[in-house]
Protein backbone atom coordinates (compact mmCIF):
# COMPACT_ATOMS: atom_id res chain seq x y z
CA UNK A 1 0.00 0.00 0.00
CA UNK A 2 2.85 2.62 0.84
CA UNK A 3 3.89 2.13 -3.01
CA UNK A 4 0.70 3.42 -3.92
CA UNK A 5 -0.06 7.02 -5.11
CA UNK A 6 -2.70 8.29 -2.92
CA UNK A 7 -4.73 11.62 -3.16
CA UNK A 8 -7.27 13.58 -0.92
CA UNK A 9 -10.36 15.23 -2.43
CA UNK A 10 -12.11 17.00 -0.45
CA UNK A 11 -14.95 19.96 -0.50
CA UNK A 12 -13.97 23.38 1.13
CA UNK A 13 -17.16 25.18 1.04
CA UNK A 14 -18.75 22.05 3.65
CA UNK A 15 -18.10 22.62 7.36
CA UNK A 16 -14.85 20.79 8.65
CA UNK A 17 -13.91 19.79 5.50
CA UNK A 18 -10.27 21.51 5.86
CA UNK A 19 -9.65 20.12 9.10
CA UNK A 20 -10.75 16.59 8.50
CA UNK A 21 -8.41 16.77 5.22
CA UNK A 22 -5.66 17.94 7.17
CA UNK A 23 -5.93 15.61 9.92
CA UNK A 24 -6.04 12.69 7.37
CA UNK A 25 -2.90 14.11 6.05
CA UNK A 26 -1.54 13.77 9.38
CA UNK A 27 -2.80 9.97 9.84
CA UNK A 28 -1.08 9.17 6.30
CA UNK A 29 2.13 10.88 6.76
CA UNK A 30 2.80 9.39 10.30
CA UNK A 31 2.14 6.05 8.50
CA UNK A 32 4.82 6.73 5.99
CA UNK A 33 2.59 7.65 3.15
CA UNK A 34 3.02 11.11 1.21
CA UNK A 35 -0.38 12.09 -0.93
CA UNK A 36 -1.89 15.12 -2.53
CA UNK A 37 -4.57 16.90 -1.39
CA UNK A 38 -6.69 17.99 -4.71
CA UNK A 39 -9.96 20.00 -4.31
CA UNK A 40 -13.35 18.39 -5.50
CA UNK A 41 -13.74 21.23 -8.53
CA UNK A 42 -10.33 20.17 -9.35
CA UNK A 43 -9.77 16.96 -9.89
CA UNK A 44 -7.08 15.39 -11.72
CA UNK A 45 -5.64 11.78 -12.58
CA UNK A 46 -2.73 9.61 -12.07
CA UNK A 47 -3.36 8.17 -8.45
CA UNK A 48 -4.22 4.87 -7.30
CA UNK A 49 -6.28 5.22 -4.53
CA UNK A 50 -8.46 8.61 -3.43
CA UNK A 51 -10.16 9.58 -0.61
CA UNK A 52 -13.13 11.60 -0.89
CA UNK A 53 -14.00 13.95 2.15
CA UNK A 54 -18.01 16.01 1.63
CA UNK A 55 -21.34 14.54 1.55
CA UNK A 56 -22.39 12.54 -1.04
CA UNK A 57 -22.41 14.79 -3.73
CA UNK A 58 -19.21 15.16 -3.36
CA UNK A 59 -18.22 11.48 -3.53
CA UNK A 60 -20.64 10.98 -6.40
CA UNK A 61 -18.71 14.14 -8.39
CA UNK A 62 -15.30 12.35 -7.62
CA UNK A 63 -16.59 8.74 -8.54
CA UNK A 64 -17.61 9.93 -12.11
CA UNK A 65 -14.52 11.67 -12.17
CA UNK A 66 -12.32 8.64 -11.54
CA UNK A 67 -14.42 5.88 -13.50
CA UNK A 68 -12.68 7.00 -16.49
CA UNK A 69 -9.16 5.88 -14.91
CA UNK A 70 -10.53 2.75 -12.95
CA UNK A 71 -9.30 4.68 -10.03
CA UNK A 72 -10.97 3.43 -6.63
CA UNK A 73 -12.42 6.15 -4.28
CA UNK A 74 -13.61 5.86 -0.70
CA UNK A 75 -15.76 8.44 0.96
CA UNK A 76 -15.65 10.24 4.51
CA UNK A 77 -18.87 11.55 5.28
CA UNK A 78 -19.32 15.01 5.96
CA UNK A 79 -23.02 15.30 4.79
CA UNK A 80 -26.17 14.19 6.10
CA UNK A 81 -27.17 11.09 4.82
CA UNK A 82 -23.60 9.93 3.49
CA UNK A 83 -24.86 6.40 1.98
CA UNK A 84 -21.71 6.29 -0.92
CA UNK A 85 -19.52 6.64 2.20
CA UNK A 86 -17.72 4.38 4.66
CA UNK A 87 -16.65 6.19 7.11
CA UNK A 88 -17.27 9.21 9.70
CA UNK A 89 -15.05 11.97 10.37
CA UNK A 90 -14.45 10.16 13.71
CA UNK A 91 -13.56 7.01 12.15
CA UNK A 92 -10.93 8.27 9.92
CA UNK A 93 -7.68 6.75 11.68
CA UNK A 94 -9.37 3.09 12.59
CA UNK A 95 -10.78 3.73 8.74
CA UNK A 96 -7.09 4.02 7.31
CA UNK A 97 -5.63 1.20 9.47
CA UNK A 98 -8.34 -1.25 7.59
CA UNK A 99 -7.09 0.16 4.22
CA UNK A 100 -3.63 -0.08 5.08
CA UNK A 101 -3.89 -3.65 6.13
CA UNK A 102 -5.95 -4.98 2.76
CA UNK A 103 -9.17 -4.93 5.01
CA UNK A 104 -11.03 -3.50 2.37
CA UNK A 105 -12.61 -4.61 -1.39
CA UNK A 106 -13.35 -2.65 -4.76
CA UNK A 107 -16.93 -2.64 -5.81
CA UNK A 108 -18.03 -1.99 -9.17
CA UNK A 109 -21.03 -0.05 -9.91
CA UNK A 110 -22.77 0.52 -12.83
CA UNK A 111 -22.80 3.91 -14.63
CA UNK A 112 -25.08 5.70 -16.83
CA UNK A 113 -24.14 7.95 -19.99
CA UNK A 114 -25.73 10.15 -22.33
CA UNK A 115 -23.73 11.64 -24.98
CA UNK A 116 -20.27 13.30 -23.18
CA UNK A 117 -22.32 13.09 -19.57
CA UNK A 118 -21.81 10.38 -17.35
CA UNK A 119 -23.86 9.32 -14.21
CA UNK A 120 -23.29 7.24 -10.74
CA UNK A 121 -26.73 7.63 -9.30
CA UNK A 122 -29.10 8.85 -12.48
CA UNK A 123 -30.37 10.93 -14.81
CA UNK A 124 -33.25 12.63 -14.03
CA UNK A 125 -35.13 14.52 -17.17
CA UNK A 126 -37.43 17.11 -16.73
CA UNK A 127 -39.43 19.68 -18.59
CA UNK A 128 -37.37 23.08 -19.03
CA UNK A 129 -40.39 24.98 -17.02
CA UNK A 130 -40.37 24.41 -14.00
CA UNK A 131 -43.81 24.08 -12.29
CA UNK A 132 -45.07 21.82 -15.14
CA UNK A 133 -46.36 18.51 -16.18
CA UNK A 134 -44.97 17.52 -19.58
CA UNK A 135 -45.39 14.48 -22.26
CA UNK A 136 -42.77 12.18 -22.17
CA UNK A 137 -42.83 8.81 -24.37
CA UNK A 138 -40.64 6.00 -23.31
CA UNK A 139 -38.90 3.98 -25.60
CA UNK A 140 -36.42 0.50 -25.16
CA UNK A 141 -33.96 -0.83 -27.57
CA UNK A 142 -36.33 1.84 -30.17
CA UNK A 143 -39.80 0.28 -29.04
CA UNK A 144 -42.29 2.40 -27.70
CA UNK A 145 -43.20 1.24 -23.87
CA UNK A 146 -45.65 3.83 -22.82
CA UNK A 147 -46.86 7.19 -22.22
CA UNK A 148 -46.25 9.66 -19.19
CA UNK A 149 -48.24 12.36 -18.35
CA UNK A 150 -45.89 13.82 -15.39
CA UNK A 151 -43.36 15.76 -13.89
CA UNK A 152 -40.61 13.99 -14.65
CA UNK A 153 -38.70 10.60 -15.35
CA UNK A 154 -35.82 9.08 -13.58
CA UNK A 155 -33.65 6.87 -14.86
CA UNK A 156 -31.23 5.19 -12.23
CA UNK A 157 -28.65 2.63 -11.39
CA UNK A 158 -28.13 0.15 -8.74
CA UNK A 159 -26.25 2.70 -6.80
CA UNK A 160 -28.91 5.41 -7.22
CA UNK A 161 -31.45 3.36 -6.80
CA UNK A 162 -31.75 4.43 -2.69
CA UNK A 163 -31.63 7.86 -3.81
CA UNK A 164 -34.19 9.94 -5.81
CA UNK A 165 -36.04 7.05 -7.32
CA UNK A 166 -36.78 5.29 -3.88
CA UNK A 167 -37.98 8.87 -2.88
CA UNK A 168 -40.22 8.75 -5.53
CA UNK A 169 -41.66 5.61 -5.23
CA UNK A 170 -39.04 3.37 -6.68
CA UNK A 171 -37.81 -0.09 -5.69
CA UNK A 172 -34.60 -0.45 -4.13
CA UNK A 173 -32.15 -2.48 -6.03
CA UNK A 174 -28.74 -4.61 -4.55
CA UNK A 175 -26.07 -2.98 -6.04
CA UNK A 176 -24.21 -6.07 -7.77
CA UNK A 177 -27.94 -6.33 -10.07
CA UNK A 178 -27.09 -5.23 -13.71
CA UNK A 179 -30.34 -3.67 -14.26
CA UNK A 180 -32.13 0.03 -14.22
CA UNK A 181 -34.87 1.22 -12.66
CA UNK A 182 -37.10 3.85 -14.63
CA UNK A 183 -38.92 5.93 -12.28
CA UNK A 184 -42.10 8.37 -13.72
CA UNK A 185 -42.19 11.43 -11.41
CA UNK A 186 -45.71 12.21 -9.93
CA UNK A 187 -47.37 10.79 -12.75
CA UNK A 188 -50.95 11.68 -13.92
CA UNK A 189 -52.16 8.49 -14.13
CA UNK A 190 -52.58 5.47 -11.63
CA UNK A 191 -51.45 2.58 -14.07
CA UNK A 192 -47.91 3.88 -14.53
CA UNK A 193 -45.90 2.25 -11.98
CA UNK A 194 -41.25 1.91 -12.16
CA UNK A 195 -40.09 -0.16 -14.36
CA UNK A 196 -36.88 -2.45 -13.76
CA UNK A 197 -35.14 -3.41 -16.74
CA UNK A 198 -31.45 -5.27 -17.40
CA UNK A 199 -29.00 -3.27 -17.99
CA UNK A 200 -27.64 -3.87 -21.57
CA UNK A 201 -30.90 -1.88 -22.68
CA UNK A 202 -31.44 1.58 -24.59
CA UNK A 203 -33.41 3.92 -22.90
CA UNK A 204 -34.99 6.62 -25.16
CA UNK A 205 -37.01 9.39 -23.15
CA UNK A 206 -38.83 10.92 -26.72
CA UNK A 207 -40.73 14.80 -25.62
CA UNK A 208 -43.90 16.79 -27.15
CA UNK A 209 -43.15 19.65 -29.31
CA UNK A 210 -44.87 21.87 -26.41
CA UNK A 211 -41.97 23.53 -25.24
CA UNK A 212 -38.68 24.61 -26.74
CA UNK A 213 -36.35 22.70 -24.77
CA UNK A 214 -36.30 19.70 -21.80
CA UNK A 215 -33.22 19.42 -19.63
CA UNK A 216 -31.84 16.44 -17.83
CA UNK A 217 -29.71 16.24 -14.61
CA UNK A 218 -26.94 13.93 -14.43
CA UNK A 219 -26.80 12.84 -10.68
CA UNK A 220 -28.60 16.12 -9.79
CA UNK A 221 -24.78 17.95 -10.14
CA UNK A 222 -24.78 18.92 -14.19
CA UNK A 223 -27.87 20.19 -16.39
CA UNK A 224 -28.37 19.94 -20.12
CA UNK A 225 -31.09 20.39 -22.35
CA UNK A 226 -32.18 18.82 -25.44
CA UNK A 227 -34.60 18.87 -27.45
CA UNK A 228 -37.26 15.99 -28.98
CA UNK A 229 -35.25 13.03 -27.17
CA UNK A 230 -32.92 11.92 -25.18
CA UNK A 231 -30.95 8.48 -25.34
CA UNK A 232 -29.21 7.00 -22.11
CA UNK A 233 -27.45 3.52 -22.05
CA UNK A 234 -25.21 1.76 -19.40
CA UNK A 235 -21.39 3.39 -19.75
CA UNK A 236 -18.51 1.56 -20.51
CA UNK A 237 -17.31 2.89 -17.46
CA UNK A 238 -17.59 1.54 -13.79
CA UNK A 239 -17.45 3.35 -11.04
CA UNK A 240 -15.08 2.14 -8.11
CA UNK A 241 -16.42 2.41 -4.83
CA UNK A 242 -14.13 0.96 -1.75
CA UNK A 243 -16.06 -0.81 1.28
CA UNK A 244 -13.98 -2.03 4.15
CA UNK A 245 -14.44 -5.16 5.39
CA UNK A 246 -17.78 -6.43 7.07
CA UNK A 247 -19.65 -3.94 5.24
CA UNK A 248 -22.38 -4.97 3.76
CA UNK A 249 -25.59 -3.31 1.82
CA UNK A 250 -28.39 -4.12 3.33
CA UNK A 251 -26.80 -3.20 6.71
CA UNK A 252 -25.78 0.03 5.02
CA UNK A 253 -30.02 0.49 4.46
CA UNK A 254 -31.00 -0.37 8.26
CA UNK A 255 -28.19 1.97 9.78
CA UNK A 256 -28.16 4.97 6.75
CA UNK A 257 -31.74 4.44 5.91
CA UNK A 258 -33.90 2.69 9.17
CA UNK A 259 -34.69 0.13 6.41
CA UNK A 260 -37.25 -1.99 8.07
CA UNK A 261 -37.41 -0.96 11.40
CA UNK A 262 -40.49 -0.29 13.95
CA UNK A 263 -41.52 2.99 14.44
CA UNK A 264 -40.77 4.04 18.20
CA UNK A 265 -43.15 3.68 20.72
CA UNK A 266 -45.05 6.47 21.64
Amino acid sequence: MKNLNFAIAYNPKIEHAREVQQKLLSILTKNGISSTVLDVDNLKSGYDFVFVIGGDGTILKSARFYAKFNTPVFGVNLGRLGFLSQSSKEEIESSVEKILNGKYKVEDRLMLSSGEFLALNDFVVKGSKGGRTSRFSLKINGKIVCNYLADGVIIATPTGSTAYGLSAGGPVLAPELEAFVIVPICPHTLTARPLVIPADEVITICVSDDEASYCSYADGQECFEFCNEIIISKSEYMAKLVLLEGSEFYSILNDKLHWGTSPAKI
